[in-house]
């Protein structure tokens, strides 16, 4: 159910739920919200804010493929608590487009479809909060075995 903003009186999208991982870096700063994680499985949302709409007001190509690749990359790598976390990096990846949203929160659901102990397949569908596929996409990624950089600092 959605709530009145504050300032304008206007429905909006229920408050988010609390990311089950906190996320750093650019994640963090486009509001990505990790909902769901299971083995094999992960699902995000970010509600769409003015600066994420590309010049035509829509929410800009680079989000809803930073959204795709993000959960495709934690549908592999998700752990039971206590054992060592796992990162991927992505080797491959594509993105198709399939339609425009300009507000509201979206959401992605990423799914494993297969590989090894160090190289994994996955592939996502983002969607608007009416259902609405956007995008959906594929891609490959290797499960590092260190943590060279490190985990960035907020």
């Amino acid at each position: 159910m959605s709530q009145p903003d504050p300032e304008t009186g206007n429905a909006g999208p229920p408050p988010m739920p609390p990311s089950l991982e906190e996320m750093v870096g650019f994640n963090q700063a486009l509001g990505v919200h990790l909902t769901e994680w299971r083995d094999g499985h992960a699902t995000m949302s970010l509600d769409l804010k003015p600066m994420l709409l590309n010049w035509s007001g829509t929410a800009h190509g680079g989000v809803l493929a930073t959204l795709i690749d993000a959960a495709c990359g934690f549908c592999g790598v998700w752990v039971p608590e206590g054992q060592p976390v796992k990162k991927a990096i992505t080797l491959t990846m594509t993105t198709n487009f399939l339609a425009q949203c300009n507000s509201g929160r979206i959401t992605v659901t990423a799914v494993r479809k297969g590989g090894g102990k160090r190289i994994f397949f996955a592939s996502a569908e983002l969607r608007d909060a009416e259902g609405t596929l956007l995008a959906m996409g594929e891609g490959s990624y290797r499960i590092r075995e260190s943590d060279p950089f490190g985990t960035p600092k907020a």
